[in-house]
């Protein structure tokens, strides 16, 4: 008979969410099982947020040394060794991999079982020939790449943000599926390390975010070269490895033939729940991912489902969230609800883009009377100073002035952002944004006198003017 295992908890899933969520309720002394299928760290160490942001720092270094001669300084093109550039990737994975290894967690006290896992009833989980039945499941299985049904394409060489930070030799001409977040993040990183690099978006590049926004971005990846083919859709690729393409559809009926040397596909992720056998334990699921309430639940009342995998946005940082929550749920007994509206988001292109809670778009489609400020990087001191003039803010401001959402493209808008998210997370209000002070020179300023905007129309109201005229008469 296959050995039991009776934990308190069973994280399935050694991505963000279920590492975290392993190594808090093992701090607390309970008795966790860790399963997990794949490399310990997830997608997000391995594939995705860490080797993409080290791919574009090194891709911003490249940039930097274009960009010398506007500050007097001479220094000539760039040489890139691109294989040296993918051994920095690397490098990076491997430094921070020891938190997220077999080893450190096995010394927080969690069992690791390196094995797939599947549901065998509403309780039980078979993993690598052990059965784990716990008091409770948390479900991190993560997510995948999509690849689309397009004609030919499962037979035409393609990369995935799984596969494409294996690259030895620069692509000469990448052509890339998706105008998101992860595919002009990788067409900037790519073109600025010396690849042609084509876009191909059937809507419009960074549809979610606010089109101002987004327009400064989209400018800037032209303006350096990245050819973006929107509202263009892709209806057949072929070729081979070295000798790629793929032919284009426009939305005006016009079609064309790209042809490239590589083919990255970046038009989503799927959940990973196939293999999970979600049926026998009576978890309901569909294309999204699993279902979960407010709560995190899942149709089985033992079992919560969070990052990737509970059908909501794809981010790190709310897997890390979703894990603190089911822990409390878990532990505590403490009633949790998901927040809404208030989940910061950033596409880390340069510049990058970074939101909090509603666009002014949003906000009118849910009937919201918002007011909305804006104040441009270029009347910054500090981006003058650093000639880093692209960009703005935009404050959406509701009912008694409270911010409901932000948004800011600029240098350094990622890290704006932070205070951003603080300030909507904590329902603060346009005034919280003007009181506070703020070191000069510093590009989070711009938020302060966005804010400070708000009151100028009060300067040139009557009342005001006549109560300012009498309070000068008592001296």
């Amino acid at each position: 008979m296959a050995e039991i295992l009776t934990p308190d908890i069973c994280v399935i899933g050694a991505g963000s969410g279920g590492l975290t969520t392993a190594a808090a309720a093992a701090a607390f002394g309970v008795p966790v099982v860790l399963i997990e299928r794949g490399r310990m760290g997830g997608d997000c160490l391995n594939y995705g947020c860490v080797p993409s942001k080290a791919l574009l720092a090194a891709a911003h270094h490249a940039a930097s040394v274009r960009e010398a001669p506007r500050f007097g300084i001479s220094t000539g093109e760039p040489r890139i060794d691109f294989a040296a550039v993918q051994r920095h990737v690397a490098e990076v994975i491997a430094a921070i991999a020891p938190n997220d290894s077999v080893e450190r967690f096995e010394g927080l006290g969690v069992t690791v079982l390196q094995a797939s896992a599947a549901f065998v009833d509403a309780r039980t989980v078979s993993a690598g020939g052990r059965l784990v039945r716990p008091r409770r499941f948390v479900i991190a299985a993560g997510s995948s790449p999509l690849v689309p049904p397009i004609e030919g394409l499962a037979a035409t060489p393609h990369l995935t943000n799984e596969t494409i930070f294996g690259l030895t030799t620069c692509p000469d001409h990448l052509v890339i599926i998706g105008g998101g977040p992860i595919g002009l993040e990788m067409a900037q990183a790519h073109r600025r390390l010396g690849a042609k690099v084509t876009v191909v978006e059937g809507e419009t590049p960074l549809g979610r975010e606010d089109a101002d926004l987004s327009a400064v971005v989209l400018d800037r990846l032209r303006a350096e070269g990245v050819a973006i083919e929107e509202r263009a859709r892709v209806v057949r690729a072929g070729g081979e490895a070295g000798r790629i393409r793929v032919d284009i559809e426009r939305c005006d009926g016009s079609t064309e033939t790209i042809e490239g040397s590589h083919l990255l596909v970046a038009v989503g992720r799927a959940p990973n729940v196939a293999g999970l056998n979600l049926e026998a334990a009576g978890i309901d699921y569909n294309r999204h991912g699993i279902t979960v309430g407010r709560d995190l639940r899942t149709s089985n009342r033992r079992a919560y489902a969070i990052g990737d995998i509970a059908g909501g946005p794809q981010f790190t940082h709310l897997a890390n969230l979703h894990a603190g929550l089911v822990v409390r749920a878990i532990l505590f007994r403490l009633p949790i609800r998901t927040p809404r509206d208030t989940l910061p988001r950033v596409t880390y292109t340069d510049p990058p883009l970074g939101q909090v809670g509603l666009t002014a778009v949003e906000a009118d489609a849910r009937g919201i009377n918002a007011d909305v400020l804006t104040w441009p990087y270029s009347d910054n001191d500090r981006a003058q100073t650093e000639r880093r003039t692209e960009g703005l803010i935009k404050l959406v401001i509701g009912r008694r002035g409270r911010l409901v959402g932000a948004g800011v493209v600029g240098h350094a808008a990622d890290e704006i952002t932070n205070l951003l998210s603080l300030a909507i997370g904590k329902g603060l209000t346009v005034a919280d944004l003007r009181d506070f002070v703020s070191p000069y020179p510093t590009l989070a300023e711009i938020g302060k006198r966005a804010a400070t905007s708000y009151y100028v129309p009060y300067t040139r109201r009557p009342f005001v003017r006549r109560a300012i005229a009498l309070l000068r008469r008592f001296g």
